[in-house]
């Protein structure tokens, strides 16, 4: 067996062990076969026959005292035994013992001789002595023909005690066959778990030998290897699979000295690529340092001049406006609007470069109060528009109050300013996700078409011409650097196409929707709410609806 795989070795063993352990089942199934066979007999038939027969006797006791009652009270009613005694049940009880004992000659002999001496009893005197007392006759139940009654059914009694006992030792012996089945079995049973423990055994020291203690000694081998002693040569034996296994350990030890040296100078190269790449990491931080700064600077000393240039074109177009031809007027207007368009920018440009270079220290900031102060700033603009804008109960989150001021600024502000004929209607809504809130703003505005929900984002991008709607493109990019800068993110809802104000009803507006992580330990009214299962929602109206004007 020597020269066998380690596959062919455990079929064999286990071919073995199953072989035996077969057997003894097969042997003990064949045992448990006999043995519900044998159950069956005791149970399903001779139990049964003795119910039925007892039952049969008891109403054949009934029937005899309901005839003696019948000839001295001449009520039809206490023949009811009788009529039981001759009912299709009996009937259909004797067919079902004559079945019962179809195998059991000795006890059908039995039943047979009662039911003759029964049969005897009947036509000798039980129907008689009904035919009598029906024709008036008077009957005597102590003299003669009921002397001949009682004879006759003492007949009865012994034949069927004589049929109950040979029942009854017929049913002893079917339990004495199926006690010595039943201890036949159990030794049965014994053996099928000596022969499993056996073999279990057998098939441990056997793998024992051929793969526990071969792996071990392969294991020790490879320990020395594995302590960096690269030098020591493996060896083992044993099934010729673990003879590979050890050679090709061997294999792998001799392939490591070789790669060590060339790991050694790959890490020796390594280092000096790690000292470049630190090196061009700081000169990189350095640079992108003095762009920001330079940014910042060129936007800011851009003010002072083009100040100076937006106040003299100011004061130019107040005081000779009217003096000078049309073509003048017109001139100074495109430089008064340029002038001012050129402020913006660069208003915009600090505000967007300020995010995440120039911070405040972060607080639990309350976005309801942010929403707030941002309707404050925007009054004029809703008021003007006759916007009613709408809100769920907004959490607290943990960031710099202004950052998420200037973005409900923006983002409610947008809402107001890109809307068509109707009267803009605006939502702020959240609800939480876990550890994330997740909050939107929709409006019935003009909407935003699918294949521009990332170009929004970009700065400087804008979809509408400057003379239509007015604004610098920087608005949602500064929207994007805020929500990210809080370690959230932020993007239009192209998928369910609703403003969100009037449940159930599409409409052509924006949803804008972004996340911010929530702050630990801080809770809002309603945490974890739905948005239709958040608290109540609070409209802020303009001042034009307040007094009056259709929002």
């Amino acid at each position: 067996m020597r020269s066998l795989r380690l596959p062919a070795r455990v079929a064999v063993a286990l071919g073995l062990v199953t072989l035996v352990a077969l057997t003894v089942v097969a042997v003990a199934a064949s045992l448990f076969v006999g043995l519900r066979r044998q159950q069956s007999e005791v149970i399903d038939n001779y139990y049964s026959a003795v119910t039925l027969s007892e039952e049969q006797y008891v109403q054949l006791i009934e029937a005899e005292a309901a005839i003696r009652g019948y000839a001295l009270s001449r009520d039809r009613e206490a023949l009811q035994p009788v009529a039981a005694l001759r009912s299709a049940d009996m009937q259909g009880a004797t067919t079902r013992l004559d079945e019962l004992l179809a195998d059991d000659a000795r006890a059908t002999a039995a039943l047979a001789t009662a039911r003759r001496v029964s049969q005897e009893w009947w036509s000798g005197w039980a129907e008689p002595t009904i035919a009598a007392v029906q024709a008036g006759q008077n009957v005597s139940v102590d003299g003669g023909q009921g002397e001949t009654g009682r004879r006759l059914f003492d007949e009865v009694r012994s034949a069927y005690g004589e049929y109950l006992t040979t029942l009854g030792q017929q049913r002893e012996v079917q339990v004495g066959v199926l006690e010595d089945q039943m201890t036949r079995l159990f030794l049965a049973v014994l053996a099928v778990a000596a022969t499993v423990i056996v073999g279990v055994g057998l098939l441990w020291l056997l793998l024992r030998r051929w793969v526990t203690e071969p792996v071990t000694a392969l294991a020790k081998e490879t320990h020395v290897v594995r302590d960096r002693d690269l030098t020591h040569r493996v060896r083992v034996t044993g099934p010729p699979e673990i003879e590979q296994l050890g050679r090709d350990v061997e294999a792998m030890r001799q392939r490591l000295l070789q790669e060590v040296e060339l790991a050694r100078q790959a890490t020796d190269q390594l280092a000096r690529n790690a000292e470049t790449l630190e090196a061009q990491t700081q000169e990189l931080a350095r640079s992108n340092r003095e762009l920001e700064q330079f940014a910042y600077v060129a936007s800011h000393d851009l003010q002072e001049p083009l100040r100076k240039v937006a106040s003299f074109t100011q004061m130019l177009q107040r005081r000779y406006a009217g003096q000078l031809d049309e073509r003048a007027d017109q001139y100074i207007e495109f430089a008064v609007d340029g002038a001012k368009r050129m402020q913006q920018l660069i208003n915009d440009l600090l505000e967007f470069s300020r995010v995440g270079r120039i911070t405040s220290p972060e607080t639990d900031v309350d976005l309801g109060t942010c929403l707030d102060r941002a309707l404050r700033d925007l009054d004029t603009a809703i008021a003007e528009t006759g916007a009613v804008v709408t809100r769920d109960a907004l959490p607290i989150v943990r960031g710099e109050a202004p950052l998420l001021t200037q973005l409900m600024v923006n983002l409610v502000g947008n809402a107001v300013k890109f809307r068509d004929d109707k009267a803009p209607r605006i939502h702020i809504g959240a609800h939480r996700d876990g550890d994330t809130w997740h909050m939107w703003c929709s409006d019935n505005g003009i909407g935003i078409e699918p294949q521009y929900a990332e170009k929004v984002f970009a700065v400087f991008q804008r979809l509408h011409p400057k003379d239509v709607y007015a604004g610098t493109g920087i608005g949602l990019a500064l929207c994007k650097k805020i929500v990210e800068y809080h370690g959230g993110a932020i993007w239009i809802d192209t998928a369910s196409g609703q403003g969100g104000v009037e449940p159930g009803r599409q409409t052509s507006g924006t949803t804008v929707r972004w996340t911010l992580p929530v702050a630990g330990g801080v809770t809002t009214p309603v945490p974890g709410a739905a948005p239709d299962e958040a608290a109540p929602s609070r409209e802020v109206v303009s001042n034009a609806a307040r007094e009056g004007g259709e929002a």
